[in-house]
Order: C-alpha cells, then sequence, then structure tokens
C-alpha cells in the first residue's frame, strides 16, 4: 500500500484530516520498532486519604508517571503477592 493509499484510508478510518494523516504516517515510520498496545482500562473511582493522593501526586511528578500507571503497578504487584500466599 502506497503512503497515499495508508493516509486516505487512516483519513476515512479515523474521521482525520489528510493532513493529520500522512504526519501520523510519518511518525510512525520513524519508529524503530513497534509500539506495544496495552490492555484497554477501564474507569474507576475510589476514596484515597489527601495526604495519599499528596504523595502520589509528588511520586508520579518525580518519576514522570501518570497517577493510573503507579497506582496499576502497585495493585497489580499487590494481587502476585496474594495470589502467592494464597
Amino acid at each position: 500500500m502506497s503512503m497515499a493509499e495508508a493516509a486516505a484510508l487512516l483519513s476515512r478510518e479515523e474521521a482525520i484530516s489528510l493532513r493529520h494523516a500522512y504526519r501520523y504516517l510519518k511518525t510512525a515510520a520513524k519508529l524503530k520498532q513497534p509500539v506495544a498496545i496495552g490492555e484497554s482500562a477501564l474507569p474507576i473511582t475510589f476514596k484515597i486519604p489527601a495526604d495519599v493522593i499528596r504523595a502520589l501526586r509528588a511520586y508520579t511528578e518525580t518519576h514522570d508517571l501518570t497517577l493510573s500507571e503507579v497506582v496499576t503497578r502497585a495493585i497489580t504487584q499487590f494481587v502476585a503477592r496474594v495470589r502467592r500466599h494464597v
């Protein structure tokens, strides 16, 4: 498939301008390896003490992570530990 065909298809399927489609394709062509696609995430609400939230936000800024990444890692490690002890 040519770049023009790919751009037209991307533009149609994702409802973006042809210019944006070309930009995305050119950026993708420069990647050295495929980008991993993570599992889809679902929204969930928790009530967490304010001091814990402040600590989490400070950690995320220091380590250039999102709150979701930090919480997901923590819960994943917790679940793995629980499974080993059951």
